[in-house]
């Protein structure tokens, strides 16, 4: 650990013989060091994964969800542990680049993601798997995931691109309304539709449906009402992105998982159509 510091302070734990605590000390870990605020309540935590990094002989990482609750509500908060002889900490951080390596894991995919309503482009049994989790009014989206749908869809054989929606609604509220018309069109199999939709110009801050709704129907021929916008079937499939993004530790727009594995660079997908 000599190139390494902690940028919070250790804490001890107790380990079972697989170097992983049992619930009760996970929980007593997080009471102490991560939820101070006495107003939540922690009831759990839910080990996701176990991971390992080549930068860190000895550590275990351990991908976590804190199951708690706030004024009658129930959180599923992620959380990312580094444990190390019966050392717990949250953080660490290379001395020499700075990097903090909980800034550089992510969960690995699981199966259940890879689902028919989610495939966008290219074959389900194709070579590779892609997902993406993106907002189509996010700048950084707008460069890449055209990109790689392009890719994708001409390589249909060696890419099968999952595509779930992540509305950025404090930068972007009008991505609230976008991506449930992107849901609903490509649930009709209109799926032209979801990739039009990252050329629209329109205000990233309207939220005035009236005027979202001619402006998605001039721009991509897509016509649907107010009433299917709002139903509760979309708004339900919209919060159940937005879990599996939690669920895989996804902070920001675009993030791209091939074969299981964060791309952090987003580029990987060049590599699978050379």
């Amino acid at each position: 650990m000599s190139r390494l510091l902690t940028s919070t302070l250790i804490a001890t734990i107790a380990l079972s013989a697989s170097n992983i605590p049992d619930n009760k000390q996970l929980v007593k870990y997080v009471k102490r060091n991560i939820v101070k605020n006495p107003q939540v309540t922690v009831n759990g935590v839910t080990v996701i994964e176990k991971k390992t990094h080549k930068d860190l002989p000895g550590w275990d990482i351990l991908l976590t969800t804190m199951d708690l609750t706030y004024q009658k509500k129930e959180i599923h908060a992620p959380e990312i542990m580094f444990i190390k002889d019966g050392l717990v900490t949250g953080h660490l951080v290379d001395l020499k680049s700075g990097r903090d390596y909980r800034n550089e894991i992510k969960p690995t995919v699981p199966e259940k993601m890879y689902d028919d309503a989610h495939l966008l482009f290219g074959n389900k049994d194709a070579k590779h798997k892609i997902i993406i989790f993106s907002d189509p009014m996010c700048p950084f989206c707008q460069e890449v995931v055209p990109e790689i749908m392009k890719a994708a869809k001409e390589h249909p054989d060696k890419i099968a691109l999952y595509y779930y929606h992540l509305p950025l609604m404090r930068i972007h509220p009008v991505s609230g309304v976008l991506t449930r018309i992107m849901h609903a069109a490509q649930a009709e199999g209109k799926k032209d539709v979801v990739e039009k939709m990252y050329s629209l110009k329109i205000n990233p801050r309207e939220t005035n449906i009236k005027k979202i709704l001619p402006a998605v129907k001039k721009h991509t021929g897509y016509e649907i009402s107010e009433e299917k916008v709002n139903a509760k079937a979309l708004k339900d499939a919209l919060k159940a992105d937005e879990d599996a993004a939690g669920r895989m530790m996804v902070n920001g727009t675009p993030t791209v998982y091939i074969d299981g594995q964060w791309d952090k660079m987003r580029d990987g997908y060049k590599k699978l159509i050379k």
